[in-house]
């Protein structure tokens, strides 16, 4: 796949359209945020609508940037845009900034920006065009022009300056979401709600998601109502409707107002379910299709890099609709199956109905002895009218069945020491072997 290049100058302007044609608004600006070792990263666009409003589009919902014009799913968030910790608006802030060439060769002022896109469909800032200092004393002169990597040039910094809570974001660019939330919780309480404020959302969502829910919501409630939901927005549905489940019912009822409709239609429908019940641990967003798509179809779908992997193993075949809860299912389909047959194959042929499918109402340890039982790493989790409702993974029950405080390493040390004890570890066993009562994800 070729990369796709487009200047930040050239986007501003263009017209922004849905799928149908329908024009929504244009571009007025495109954030980034910056990244230690790597190119900022663009996580959306500030698009103009009618009324003269500046909304946030996620680069997520935005199909095809071409030729004067770009392409959006056609779901837009009409609050008004307001710029985040972290994050920098290239027309606004990147672009008439000076730099340093990193070479030594003198200074330079940003004059236009390249987004360019990756194999994997993300878009990075890739070249700088850059205007050096003029050489003549003629007013009408203008200093010469180049192309650069982000790499080849620097901005100013006072030495000996402390550094700054954007600063520490960068530096954690690179860190798995686990390592994040462990590394957060390390730092002093004032020190993390400064950073946590820097934070882009969607990587402070994927924080949260692997720390204790005592800690997601004591971080929830240092934001505003605003920040707060749409940090939800960005967790998966299940760990959102874990955390909003602590909150009291009129703080719970103002934050999912606050949410974009369709994400909290999901997070209600899993707050309906017990927490130690499949409804209560699966996820609404499992891959779906229909018994005529094709094989090539569904390898598609579950290649996006975004997808957990556990989801990825297999996809849900069922009546129309495909959204959950969806028409009444069909069966399974595992990716190792689909590999064993040609990609022009429909689904329908290849589907696996041994396996039936969970109650929403199942027992926890019913889910973890049908996963334990059949070497699987997810299951269909389906209505009394046999609609799928979502798929409960195997991470879904670890999660569950592990200590509350599984993520201490001073707790894993020790169990550790409590192993090499024989005496020590009957007693154990003997204490955490039945299901934890209320633990989710």
């Amino acid at each position: 796949m070729s990369t796709q290049r487009v200047f930040v100058a050239r986007l501003s302007g263009c017209s922004v359209f849905d799928p149908a044609g329908d024009r929504l608004g244009k571009v007025r600006d495109v954030v980034v945020i910056y990244r230690k070792d790597d190119p900022p990263r663009v996580i959306g666009l500030v698009v103009e609508i009618p009324g003269r409003r500046n909304v946030f589009v996620s680069i997520g919902r935005v199909t095809s940037i071409v030729t004067g014009q770009v392409i959006t799913t056609g779901l837009i968030n009409v609050r008004r845009f307001q710029q985040r910790g972290g994050e920098v608006r290239v027309m606004a802030e990147l672009i008439g900034r000076k730099v340093f060439l990193a070479d030594g060769s003198g200074t330079a002022v940003i004059e236009d920006v390249a987004i360019e896109r990756n194999r994997l469909g993300e878009w990075d800032v890739g070249q700088l065009f850059l205007r050096k200092p003029k050489t003549s004393a003629s007013p009408f002169a203008k200093g010469p022009t180049t192309f650069a990597g982000w790499e080849d040039v620097r901005e100013s910094q006072v030495p000996g300056e402390a550094q700054s809570a954007e600063q520490l974001v960068a530096t954690y660019s690179e860190l798995r979401p686990a390592d994040l939330a462990n590394t957060l919780l390390d730092l002093p309480e004032e020190r993390l709600l400064e950073v946590v404020e820097e934070l882009p959302d969607d990587r402070l969502a994927d924080a949260l998601e692997e720390m204790p829910e005592e800690e997601q919501v004591h971080i929830l409630e240092a934001l505003d109502d605003e920040r707060a939901a749409d940090i939800l927005d960005a967790m998966e549905p299940d760990d959102a409707a874990d955390v909003l489940g602590q909150l009291p019912e009129d703080q719970r009822e103002e934050l999912l107002d606050l949410m974009e409709p369709e994400e909290a239609e999901d997070v209600r429908a899993l707050l309906k379910y017990g927490p130690d019940t499949a409804g209560g641990l699966m996820t609404s967003e499992p891959i779906v299709l229909s018994a005529d798509a094709t094989i090539a179809e569904a390898l598609a779908l579950i290649r996006r890099h975004e997808l957990h992997p556990a989801l990825a193993a297999a996809v849900f075949v069922t009546l129309p609709p495909y959204e959950t809860p969806t028409g009444r299912l069909l069966g399974t389909v595992h990716f190792q199956r689909m590999l064993r047959y040609p990609p022009h194959e429909r689904l329908g042929a290849i589907i696996d109905d041994t396996l039936d499918p969970v109650p929403a109402t199942a027992s926890a340890a019913e889910v973890a002895r049908l996963l334990a039982s059949y070497d699987l790493v997810s299951l269909p989790v389906v209505d009394p009218a046999h609609r799928l409702v979502g798929a409960v993974s195997v991470d879904d029950v670890l999660d569950y069945l592990l200590p509350e405080d599984w993520r201490s390493q001073d707790a894993a040390d020790e169990h550790r020491a409590s192993d090499s004890d024989p005496q020590t570890t009957a007693s154990t066993s003997a204490t955490t072997k039945p299901l934890r009562a209320g633990r989710r994800r």
